[in-house]
């Protein structure tokens, strides 16, 4: 567990204990019995952390006093506090800005659809991959988060709405295979069936395309969703799009992918910031359903979220429409987002930005 103990003096009296919302459930039995109690003590705690997100440890109360002060004395609970938070008139989506322990500030998104309630969580705060059409990367990277912190977004999100989140996409702030280990501590502990059980094929996880950690990924076969943010048609648009195409080439990302398809038997799903003179002309949809045919995949059309520092603009409906015809007609399936939170900045990284800035 030395990898989730509390360092920064920035987390004030949380500094030097244990992180136990990032221990496992077999990391929290070694740990109960290390406090000379009974194994089956760590399944109770391990339910009140995650199937009932209590927030302190006086919460728990089918554990014994002595217990609670011994788990008070050498851990702590990490917390997510709601800043601020953004509630869309037209369809209930809700953006939160949430303080960490240590004063950063991150963002999540709770989004109503008809099979359930998504929220969309950050695995960094801030971004270092630089795409030129996100708010997150403005400002660059301050850190990871820890699998607690991505948790506790969850939480959050459950305790305000008073709803069960049944989805989770990792499509917040941050790149989430620069924050492997953490995110895959993640998964492992929402999917737990002693604590929120969340199904694995109700997941999705975002990736700019670093190629080698979708091998590493499809290793695990986890049966979750991949979602690549391919953005282009080809390195020349990609490159003046995404920095992290100058590494690796749009023929090495489609192979990762056509290969982790293989693997895992997942559909692997494409997202396409729509710019208007920049990626959504009649030739681009033509070359990519080029490069996608035979590929067992879907293609999410977003009309990119306008960002000032940016400058740039989003196509016109009549644009993204022409470009979804064309990928249907070489059948490659496709759909168009829809905007929720459109009149509350729910893109990623704006709120947070538009807080810090002031």
């Amino acid at each position: 567990m030395a990898d989730y103990v509390i360092k920064s003096s920035k987390y004030g009296q949380a500094q030097g204990k244990k992180d136990i919302l990032s221990m496992t459930l077999p990391e929290l039995e070694k740990e109960t019995e290390a406090l000379g109690e009974k194994k089956f003590r760590a399944k109770q705690i391990f339910s009140w952390l995650h199937e009932h997100s209590v927030q302190s440890f006086d919460e728990m109360t089918n554990i014994s006093k002595s217990l609670r002060d011994k788990l008070e004395s050498g851990c702590a609970i990490l917390h997510t506090s709601i800043e601020k938070k953004l509630c869309s008139e037209y369809d209930n989506t809700k953006k939160y800005l949430l303080k960490l322990d240590d004063g950063e500030y991150i963002e999540s998104v709770l989004m109503r659809y008809k099979y359930g309630q998504t929220v969309c969580v950050s695995t960094q705060v801030g971004c270092a991959m630089g795409c030129k059409f996100c708010a997150s990367t403005l400002d660059g990277c301050v850190r990871n988060l820890t699998p607690s912190e991505i948790l506790c977004q969850v939480y959050s999100a459950e305790r305000d709405s008073g709803e069960k989140i049944s989805h989770i996409v990792l499509m917040g702030m941050g790149e989430p295979l620069e924050n492997y280990d953490n995110v895959l501590r993640f998964l492992e502990l929402v999917t737990d069936e002693n604590g929120k059980n969340i199904s694995m094929r109700h997941i999705s996880i975002s990736t700019c395309g670093i190629v080698p950690r979708i091998y590493d990924l499809m290793q695990k076969n986890l049966q979750l969703t991949l979602s690549v943010s391919l953005h282009a048609p080809n390195d020349e648009i990609r490159k003046k799009m995404m920095p992290i195409a100058r590494k690796y080439s749009i023929a090495e990302l489609l192979k990762a992918c056509e290969d982790y398809e293989k693997k895992t038997h997942r559909r692997i799903s494409f997202e396409y910031a729509m710019v208007k003179d920049v990626n959504d002309s009649e030739d681009c949809a033509r070359e990519l359903a080029g490069r996608l045919n035979g590929t067992l995949c879907h293609v999410n059309l977003i009309p990119v979220n306008e960002v000032r520092e940016t400058g740039m603009k989003k196509s016109d409906e009549k644009t993204v429409e022409k470009f979804s015809e064309i990928l249907k007609s070489q059948n490659i399936a496709v759909t168009v987002r829809r905007k929720l939170g459109s009149d509350i900045n729910a893109s990623c990284g704006q709120l947070r930005r538009n807080f810090s800035s002031k």
